[in-house]
């Protein structure tokens, strides 16, 4: 009998390890199916970090809308105050009975505006800023929760 013809059991002083199908097909299925677990757990980690997304933009669409409209109403309101100054002026100019008259109201219009202006100017940079904060919050949340799990995994 020649080696090639040789079995496992008759090769002298080795042990060579037989195949059994079914303990393959046990690991396989078991393999499989860790694989799939896994997938689940991925999948429902993307599927909440993308509702929480979803839900954080709608939150900060939400607050532009809002904060949108009082910039608005502000700029109406700033809009409607200086048209009545204005207004004010102007009658105040026809009964002007002299040129040095003309010249004091004049030159206190201009000062109260400068001062109005920089007061406005305040108050829409505060509106603004504050605009800013509350639109980005919930995606800054968001961003910051998702940062959170991620360290945690």
């Amino acid at each position: 009998m020649s080696t090639a013809e040789k079995t496992p059991a008759t090769i002298e002083g080795t042990a060579l390890p037989t195949f059994d199908p079914s303990k393959a097909a046990a690991e396989f299925r078991s393999a499989a199916e860790k694989g799939v677990e896994q997938s689940k757990e991925v999948f429902a980690k993307f599927k909440a970090g993308s509702d929480d997304a979803q839900k954080a933009l709608e939150a900060s669409f939400e607050t532009a809308r809002a904060v949108g409209s009082d910039v608005s109403l502000k700029t109406i309101a700033v809009l409607r105050a200086n048209t009545e100054a204005a207004l004010s002026h102007f009658e105040a100019l026809v009964a002007v009975k002299s040129p040095s008259e003309f010249v004091e109201l004049q030159t206190a219009f201009v000062r109260r505006q400068v001062e109005t202006a920089a007061e406005q100017a305040k108050e829409f940079q505060a509106v603004t800023t504050k605009a800013v904060e509350d639109v980005s919050k919930p995606i800054k949340s968001a961003f910051e929760k998702a940062l959170k799990e991620l360290k945690a995994a």
